[in-house]
């Protein structure tokens, strides 16, 4: 299944998953969603928009079972090529082709980090949701991060380079074209409450935490800003800016969803 990200999937790794800014925003997911992942019962867990399997790799190894899936086939390549636990599985998959019969099973968990959700429409998160419901078992659990419309980072940077578009290119309901190594993919953000009421009649909201209020975006990783010492006094104080109010105006945000019964 060809995707716009296979063009990404050889460098991805480098350019974010380890890089300063990449380790340091994944570390504060984890800690958010530790009290579901760090438990004595072992999780059946779906990953969407897994890309090169980072996040796949590490809930396998808390000895949970796990599926992880990407549209692009790139992405799944590098991501099995990785050393990685029997107990995860990967797979080419369009979120928007999942149905309910797409898996042979119930999850207790289903996960989507850095922004996959942001590739789909309002009507198809809409979508999403609805068949996700499905997906899980009696009050299953799903944790989503994505990007806000009002990063706080992007609206300082690009005001400072004198581009006031770029600036507030995320403050849209319409969908914006964001660059993927030269590719145009088109992206749609959603503050906390859109996602909110788009999961409403499905799920119940119990916690949203920012991912990135004084953590820069990743594509500041080669400036000062994202280097030693500098980084880490960043890290420290997002460690602190935990608020739900804050979530719109960090670089990303994680909410997690409860299926209501």
């Amino acid at each position: 299944m060809h995707s716009d990200f296979d063009i990404a999937a050889p460098q991805y790794d480098d350019i974010f998953t380890y890089s300063n800014i990449g380790k340091a925003q994944r570390k504060l997911v984890f800690k958010h969603i530790k009290s579901i992942i760090q438990q004595d019962k072992k999780l059946s867990i779906l990953e969407l928009n897994c890309g090169t399997g980072a996040d796949a790799i590490e809930f396998a190894k808390l000895d949970h079972d796990v599926i992880a899936t990407d549209i692009s086939e790139g992405m799944i390549e590098v991501a099995k090529a990785k050393q990685h636990p029997k107990n995860v599985e990967f797979r080419v998959q369009d979120i928007n082709a999942i149905t309910k019969n797409t898996f042979d099973q119930k999850f207790d968990f289903i996960f989507s980090d850095f922004g996959g959700i942001n590739c789909l429409s309002h009507e198809q998160l809409k979508t999403f949701f609805k068949t996700s419901e499905d997906l899980l078992v009696p009050n299953g659990k799903m944790a989503i991060v994505l990007m806000p419309k009002n990063c706080l980072w992007e609206r300082l940077y690009f005001n400072l380079k004198g581009d006031k578009t770029k600036a507030t290119r995320r403050n849209t309901t319409e969908s914006i074209v964001a660059n993927v190594d030269g590719v145009g993919v088109p992206t749609w953000y959603y503050n906390p409450q859109d996602i909110s009421a788009a999961a409403n009649d499905f799920y119940n909201t119990t916690k949203v935490k920012p991912i990135g209020v004084t953590i820069p975006p990743s594509y500041l990783e080669q400036s000062f800003v994202a280097k030693f010492p500098m980084i880490n006094i960043f890290k420290g104080l997002d460690a602190l800016l935990t608020g739900a109010s804050l979530a719109k105006y960090a670089d990303h945000f994680l909410i997690i969803l409860e299926k209501k019964s």
